[in-house]
């Protein structure tokens, strides 16, 4: 059983930065690839990013890409999420999820490809 903890939400002005983290503990030799999701109130969950665990491939939403970088330190077990340019409609709670295997390009933005989830990190954007 993979257990991930989200840190680094917090409250920023429209066009501040911030980095999440999510630390990833037990079985982490099990993890293929992590990813963030996040959902805003009376939304849909919504795919972020996503890296493989072994490094260099890195899938992003179009929609976020320039702005949102994901990383992750294997040697600390930690996936990173360096937000930047942050926009109201990026306030949502953020969540970090691992997956066991590799389904694809398309199946890495997918909620369901993921096998572990944490508990979410609220991250709230003022204009």
């Amino acid at each position: 059983q993979v257990q991930l903890v989200e840190s680094g939400g917090g409250l920023v002005q429209d066009g501040g930065s911030l980095r999440l983290s999510c630390l990833a503990s037990a079985r982490t030799s099990s993890i293929s690839v992590v990813g963030w999701f996040r959902q805003a109130p009376g939304k849909e969950r919504e795919f972020v990013a996503a890296i493989l665990w072994s490094g260099g491939r890195t899938v992003y939403a179009d929609s976020l890409k320039g702005r949102f970088t994901i990383s992750r330190d294997s040697a600390k077990n930690t996936l990173y999420l360096q937000m930047n340019s942050l926009k109201p409609e990026d306030a949502a709670v953020y969540y970090c999820a691992a997956g066991i295997g590799w389904k694809g390009v398309t199946g890495t933005q997918i909620g369901s490809s993921y096998d572990y989830w944490g508990q979410g990190t609220q991250v709230t954007v003022s204009s």
